[in-house]
């Protein structure tokens, strides 16, 4: 078996024999309304639109229906802060390929903050053998800054072979951090990872190659990234921002 053979998740299907009701959350989305069947891209796909769009309801989704934890990190990862996912990964099948994955994460930026203390919680328990830490870089995500924490994950953390679904990441970044994220992902591609990710982020969504779906009030349309509102909008602002002002601002 090569690391040709497709992505660990191949399309996610919506049961829409199960939902009773299409006007409640989340399936009022029109996204999600809409939502048949999705194909993803073996490598890298972006799930991109604006607030609201649905996008990151999505991603979780997807996460939870594949064995992970709802507030992030790994399906040995059981802690709940509180209970804020939708039922949507009851509503819909992941279809998996071939290959099984060699290690999973789910990455979200609202709840990182709890994932990082659990880590410290874990290390704290006696017997558990090696400390969790050591996976994240040794040092403990708390004792840095946000930015950095996030990307002590991505560095340490994701490896070859692995499944990552993740939630806005752009949230704690810098314009580097961006960069760093993306040179991690482009350093992984040969070791057959499998990315989801939910954006904001023209620079993320710009990774080459990447299936890229934009939400909208119609549902899913795949999308060139010259023609995502987030390339357009940010192409426009740098060029010309006094005239963006200008219409932006005045009256």
């Amino acid at each position: 078996m090569t690391l040709d053979d497709g992505a660990f998740v191949r399309s996610i299907t919506l049961l829409r024999d199960q939902v009773q009701d299409f006007d409640a959350y989340p399936y009022a989305i029109p996204a999600v309304r809409n939502l048949d069947t999705l194909d993803l891209d073996p490598a890298v796909t972006f799930l991109v639109g604006e607030n609201g769009s649905g996008k990151s309801t999505l991603v979780e989704a997807i996460a939870v229906a594949a064995g992970l934890n709802p507030e992030g990190g790994t399906r040995n990862f059981g802690f709940s802060t509180r209970s804020s996912h939708s039922e949507l990964h009851e509503r819909i099948r992941l279809v998996r390929g071939a290959r099984r994955p060699r290690t999973e994460f789910f990455l979200r930026a609202e709840s990182f903050f709890n994932v990082a203390t659990t880590i410290d919680r874990l290390d704290q328990e006696p017997g558990l053998g090696r400390p969790v830490i050591n996976a994240y870089g040794g040092r403990s995500l708390h004792e840095q800054s946000h930015g950095e924490s996030f990307l002590a994950l991505v560095n340490n953390r994701f490896g070859p072979e692995g499944l990552y679904i993740l939630d806005e990441p752009e949230a704690a970044l810098s314009i580097p951090g961006n960069l760093a994220l993306l040179r991690k992902m482009h350093e992984l591609t040969h070791a057959g990872p499998q990315f989801v990710i939910a954006s904001h982020s023209p620079i993320l969504m710009g990774y080459p190659g990447a299936r890229i779906y934009e939400l909208t009030d119609s549902g899913f349309e795949q999308v060139a990234y010259e023609d995502t509102d987030q390339y357009a909008l940010t192409r426009s602002f740098l060029e010309d921002r006094e005239r963006f002002f200008h219409h932006l601002l005045d009256d």
